[in-house]
């Protein structure tokens, strides 16, 4: 990750000498500038996480390089992304199995995790709600969606309540007939391809998924349909890599998607986001109520497990959003996972 300004501590702590050096680059900072900080060691990894909470700091990124540690952090409160009203969004875990087992899935969606399905009578009851409630934008997900056998029904009765948008991997296209049936002008397709070529791609998703991935893009533009197509990347060269690809084939700017790892679920490294990092997006699985799609398994970002009526867990939600935005030390941010 690029940043402004870079510290290399060499074996500095908090107890000989970090602090001044810390201050000093705050000093010469704007809000929202980056800072990165290389050490010999780990170990201050937990007291700079403490400072960064306690400064109004944000922790972004830790990594370990070349046998050396890196953090880096956000300085102080900057505006957020956008100004989408909480519960203008609905994202919908339709299932956690999947075909492929990427090695940075955010939930460990994989073919041997439990299916944990939502099913379409809750679905259809969610998106009744939904439309009363004003949601803007519903965001189907997995898992692999294409899985289940009534993903037809599941995506009509949300194109029905709002725009929809489904995240797939775009190999399951066997099922052809379903999308035939689905409706162009309110169902977007977001396909998952994280790199131009097939080697880093397949790395991370399996041997041979870029082949039936790009085949899968090909069937669903001559099907009619509006595809966004979204990466998944670990570097910023790699982001840039990808952004003059879309350039090439001529993407527009509204259907890409180029997102880092998150250090959630089967993720070894990447961003490092909690709670109070991120802006809640109201996101349903078969086990509850969640903060945000990027963490919709995990305890720290579950808000109830009381689905219905929708309106409570909405309320719930910007409740602790606004409990959050009262006493937080970090400035919540969007991560944008569409």
């Amino acid at each position: 990750m690029r940043v402004d300004i870079d510290l290399d501590i060499k074996r500095k702590t908090f107890a000989s000498g970090l602090l001044p050096e810390l201050i000093a680059a705050l000093q010469r900072s704007q809000p929202g500038d980056l800072v990165g900080v290389v050490a010999d060691e780990a170990s201050i990894g937990p007291e700079l996480e403490t400072w960064c909470r306690f400064t109004g700091n944000t922790l972004v990124e830790s990594t370990i390089e070349k046998g050396r540690a890196r953090w880096v952090f956000r300085c102080g409160a900057i505006a957020a992304e956008d100004d989408r009203p909480v519960g203008a969004r609905l994202w919908l875990y339709t299932n956690f199995d999947c075909n492929l087992r990427c090695d940075y899935c955010c939930v460990r969606a994989s073919p041997s995790a439990p299916r944990r399905e939502l099913g379409l009578e809750r679905v259809q009851r969610i998106t009744r709600e939904a439309r009363q409630l004003g949601v803007k934008e519903i965001f189907v997900t997995g898992g692999e969606p294409f899985l289940l056998e009534d993903i037809g029904a599941i995506l009509v009765a949300c194109a029905e309540a709002a725009p929809t948008t489904v995240l797939t991997n775009g190999t399951l296209w066997q099922r052809a007939n379903t999308l035939r049936a689905l409706p162009r002008d309110r169902i977007v397709l977001q396909i998952s391809l994280d790199s131009p070529t097939r080697d880093r791609h397949d790395l991370h998703r399996g041997i041979g998924t870029w082949a039936r991935t790009q085949a899968g893009i090909q069937l669903a533009r001559a099907l009619g349909f509006r595809v966004r197509l979204a990466a998944t990347v670990s570097t910023d060269a790699e982001a840039e890599e990808f952004r003059q690809y879309l350039d090439e084939q001529k993407i527009a700017e509204e259907d890409r998607v180029i997102r880092r790892i998150a250090l959630r679920g089967a993720a070894s490294e990447g961003i490092a986001l909690t709670r109070t990092d991120l802006v809640p997006e109201v996101t349903i699985t078969a086990e509850g109520v969640y903060w945000h799609p990027v963490g919709a398994e995990d305890n720290d970002l579950l808000v109830t497990r009381d689905i219905f009526p929708l309106s409570e867990s909405f309320a719930a939600v910007r409740t602790a959003f606004d409990r959050e935005r009262e006493h937080a030390n970090k400035l919540a941010r969007i991560f944008n996972c569409a």
